[in-house]
């Protein structure tokens, strides 16, 4: 089992594609056959498995995901960071903290059409930590 961090410099709400960088964790460790986790260590950014050809589609989420859960909706306390705190954490417990991703012939084996995505759900920058850990033979 191999475990290592990544960081990312993530400007404000949106998403970056990740799959190239935890790739390179995966290949990097030797591992054949067996699984990948990737775990995002906040509260207010999330992971999420998405087309990766047609940007639009993660458009669509995030104007779909800031009509669920508008910034500075009155129904929510939890503001001390501002207008965007509480809608930050609704939707990274809607979306995921942790994905478990299969390794194969020494990659992540994902579908032709879809990526790892690391969702900024603050609208100010953050510098956002994974922990990748890999495993199998």
């Amino acid at each position: 089992m191999k475990q290592q961090s990544l960081e990312f410099e993530m400007p404000g709400r949106g998403t970056r594609e990740v799959t190239r960088e935890v790739g390179e964790v995966v290949a990097e460790t030797g591992i054949e056959t067996g699984l990948c986790h990737v775990f995002c260590l906040h509260t207010s950014a999330s992971l999420m498995i998405c087309e990766n050809a047609d940007p639009d589609v993660r458009d669509d989420m995030e104007r779909f995901l800031s009509r669920l859960v508008p910034d500075g909706d009155p129904m929510f306390v939890h503001d001390a960071e501002g207008p965007d705190d509480m809608p930050a954490h609704v939707r990274s417990v809607l979306t995921h903290s942790g994905l478990t991703l299969p390794v194969s012939g020494g990659r992540l084996n994902l579908g032709t059409w879809q990526g790892l995505y690391l969702y900024e759900h603050r609208s100010g920058a953050h510098r956002r930590r994974l922990v990748i850990t890999a495993w199998g033979q």
